[in-house]
């Protein structure tokens, strides 16, 4: 299992547009993906379980990856939690 501490970039937040890649990038990896925030961890490939963080720019967000593929899963998708614009 890996883990990364994310801060939030995007001036809007985890809405619906990045949560939305997020979630797509996610699901094509074999490993597990988990965000956690304070003490709410969701299931990174359910845009439900995204949304519901509620995250905004400045949230730190914990990536958590497990399993096949974990070191690329990780890089990748914290590239999208990091990234600054939709």
């Amino acid at each position: 299992m890996l883990t990364k501490t994310c801060t939030i970039q995007n001036p809007s937040g985890l809405h619906a547009r990045p949560a939305t890649m997020f979630v797509q990038k996610a699901t094509s990896f074999s490993c597990d993906v988990n965000l956690i925030k304070g003490t709410k961890k969701v299931n990174g490939k359910s845009i439900m379980g995204v949304m519901t963080l509620a995250a905004k720019k400045g949230d730190e967000i914990v990536l958590e990856v497990n399993g096949e593929n974990e070191a690329q899963a990780l890089e990748e998708l914290g590239t999208i939690l990091e990234h600054d614009k939709d």
